[in-house]
């Protein structure tokens, strides 16, 4: 004779039954925000982003402007002093941020456009497609990509649009080999064959069916492609290559470079304002990574 199941297990199964499973974007936004590193990031980078957006508004002062005598230590007459022309280091920081991070996302956009273009193309069609594009690939991934940059930069005059071309066309291989390895994984996924029997395109499958699915390592990709981009726009103008006309913590590194010694904060100050960029940046695409990995969520 069979028993009745006690009434609390039913109860708990109804409620198991009623619940929802839990979305993978819920999980992973779970596991970030579980993550204190990636939140000091966040708070980080946030910080950063609102002096260099609103501080502008606030000071309403020109960078170039001479504010007092060139070198002045910082103290009362200089918050952060003053470089070796008399520019006030804090106006120029707070304005430098903005050009510095602008150069940094656009670089990274292109340089992320133009690998996943090619890597999702070598890894969908595969055969001499593959080929073609991963010996492409290979050819800028042996460049020295500060000197290719360099050479790019010089050829069509330093300039921020320049400079963010430049470090996004050097910048992409890692990019494209990541978007062609996904690729190759999930091509031949059940879903991606059900889409092919039902008649629809390659365009329609590379874009909307299998890129959604291999956006995780890629998002990761990106963020850190942030940073990178960051420390080459410091890298160039340290050599002199940045935009002259346009206030940036790279420019303010660059020209004040000879006089380290004697003015440091005019190079210390704008060098830890890159160094805590690019670590937020870090730290985010490193939680991402965490939160994104389906290993990660199931030990969170």
């Amino acid at each position: 004779m069979s028993q009745t199941p006690p009434a609390v297990s039913i109860a708990a199964l109804q409620g198991q039954a009623a619940r929802p499973p839990a979305r993978p974007s819920y999980e992973a936004l779970r596991v970030f925000a579980r993550n204190p590193s990636a939140l000091a990031g966040v708070l980080l980078l946030a910080a950063i982003l609102a002096v260099t957006l609103f501080g502008p508004m606030i000071m309403q002062a020109d960078p170039f402007e001479i504010a007092g005598a060139p070198m002045t230590a910082p103290g009362a007459d200089a918050l952060l002093g003053t470089d070796y022309l008399g520019r006030d280091v804090l106006t120029g920081m707070v304005y430098g941020g903005r050009a510095t991070l602008l150069v940094g996302v656009v670089a990274a956009v292109l340089s992320m456009a133009i690998g996943l273009t090619v890597g999702a193309l070598a890894g969908y069609y595969g055969g001499w497609i593959d080929e073609t594009l991963m010996r492409i690939t290979e050819f800028f991934q042996v460049l020295p990509t500060l000197l290719f940059a360099m050479v790019l930069v010089t050829l069509f005059s330093p300039s921020l649009a320049t400079i963010a071309i430049a470090i996004g066309v050097v910048s992409w291989p890692g990019t494209a080999r990541l978007a062609r390895g996904e690729f190759l994984r999930l091509k031949r996924r059940e879903y991606v064959l059900a889409e092919r029997v039902i008649g629809a395109g390659d365009a329609r499958i590379i874009w909307r069916v299998i890129l959604p699915n291999a956006l995780a390592p890629l998002i990761v990709s990106a963020t850190l492609a942030i940073g990178t981009a960051i420390l080459f726009e410091a890298g160039l103008s340290f050599l002199g290559l940045g935009d002259p006309n346009i206030m940036s913590w790279g420019l303010m590194i660059g020209s004040n470079r000879p006089y380290i010694l004697t003015a440091w904060w005019a190079v210390t100050l704008p060098g830890a304002a890159i160094f805590l960029t690019v670590l937020a940046v870090s730290l985010i695409g490193d939680g991402l990574n965490d939160a994104l990995n389906p290993n990660s969520r199931g030990r969170a």
